[in-house]
């Protein structure tokens, strides 16, 4: 098999939550996705990526993650991946696995462990601060930096037993790990192994352009104006100073050595060149990426999403002919979608829904996205 036989698949996401219950408890699970192979291999479907599965506490829907190496109950065992990779190989398929490695749940050993002390060993694999304090002696973060799902709100959560906060981008419920310890990051090799070697072929790799913190930690600009508290600090760990170091060693303690696919979750990210440095054939670290400028197209730039603008099939058309003859020209490789989990349903928000033209709607984007150079 070619070590690029991933440029001719097809991958379709699953949300286990909601694709198939078979208990009748109101969620989703493993063996609902096993009996319906069938019917994703008569699509015409070459890897299933499944968003997270493993344990949770579910503050995220599973984007925070308490045991990378356990399947949760209310999705199956860790038996029934086996028995999920067994039968999509006699189908000729395979299982792509969701990475999410910025953070962990706060009710992951881990974490648990870091916030008993200050001297407990796996203190550093997060990232604890002093806090600042106010003119009546009272904590403030170390920061301004705003929370990621929450604008209003700090990127740090404050301990009180041990008097630090902890930098949690996404939520409190989310603690950011240290990949600047080694520890961590060979812990995270160790997970990703686990999985490979149970018969997953790759991986989509959440936010993994956040992994990498401007250790000065400095204050944001105020982009949010001067009423604000809290402020977006992306320029600080978009994109950070050692992603790319991060990344290469990824790549060659692990992926290399199971011929693994990848595709990286980047967001705020639109600069060429990094974009290339990560998807170019041969030195790139990951084969491929979201670029999210399509199910940006609507979104006022500068604003939270959703702000919703005015757009035309023209700026549709840039963007695809952009990218196509970005990754074409330098040697690079295009992830080819329309929606997400994230996103609303791509019928209903490019075209037009009703019972009239929703078929030729669904039709246009499945030929658009079907003849485009890239893996669907």
């Amino acid at each position: 098999m070619s070590d690029s036989w991933w440029k001719e698949a097809v991958v379709y996401q699953v949300y286990p939550s909601s694709f198939k219950d078979t208990n009748a408890d109101g969620w989703g699970d493993i063996k609902g996705i096993t009996s319906k192979l069938d019917y994703l291999q008569n699509l015409g479907i070459d890897i299933l990526w499944c968003s997270p599965m493993y344990k949770s506490p579910q503050a995220d829907m599973g984007y925070d993650i308490s045991d990378y190496k356990a399947i949760d109950p209310i999705y199956g065992t860790n038996e029934d991946i086996d028995h999920l990779v067994s039968e999509l190989k006699q189908r000729g398929m395979k299982l792509m696995m969701d990475l999410v490695v910025n953070h962990t749940s706060e009710e992951h050993a881990w974490f648990l462990e870091s916030r008993s002390s200050k001297s407990n060993p796996k203190r550093s694999w997060y990232i604890w601060k002093d806090p600042k304090r106010d003119k009546d002696g009272k904590p403030q973060p170390p920061n301004n930096w705003s929370q990621i799902l929450g604008e209003a709100n700090s990127a740090w959560t404050y301990d009180e037993k041990t008097d630090q906060y902890y930098l949690s981008l996404f939520t409190p419920e989310q603690p950011d790990l240290n990949w600047e310890n080694p520890d961590v990051r060979a812990a995270v090799h160790d997970v990703m192994s686990f999985w490979l070697d149970k018969g997953a072929c790759g991986y989509r790799m959440d936010v993994i352009n956040l992994i990498s913190k401007d250790q000065r930690f400095p204050d944001a600009e105020p982009s949010l104006g001067p009423d604000r508290k809290y402020h977006p600090g992306g320029k600080y760990f978009i994109n950070g100073p050692r992603m790319h170091e991060f990344l290469q060693e990824i790549k060659h303690k692990v992926l290399e050595k199971y011929g693994a696919v990848t595709v990286g979750e980047m967001p705020g990210v639109s600069d060429v060149d990094e974009i290339i440095k990560t998807v170019k054939r041969g030195t790139g670290e990951l084969s491929m990426i979201f670029i999210f400028d399509i199910v940006d197209i609507d979104n006022v730039p500068g604003k939270v999403r959703m702000t919703l603008q005015d757009w035309s099939v023209k700026d549709l058309r840039r963007i695809v002919s952009k990218w196509q003859k970005v990754m074409i020209e330098k040697d690079g490789w295009n992830s080819v979608f329309c929606e997400n989990h994230d996103n609303p349903r791509s019928v209903s928000r490019y075209t037009d829904d009703s019972d009239e033209y929703r078929t030729y709607g669904a039709t246009l984007l499945a030929l658009m996205q079907t003849t485009l150079n890239g893996t669907l």
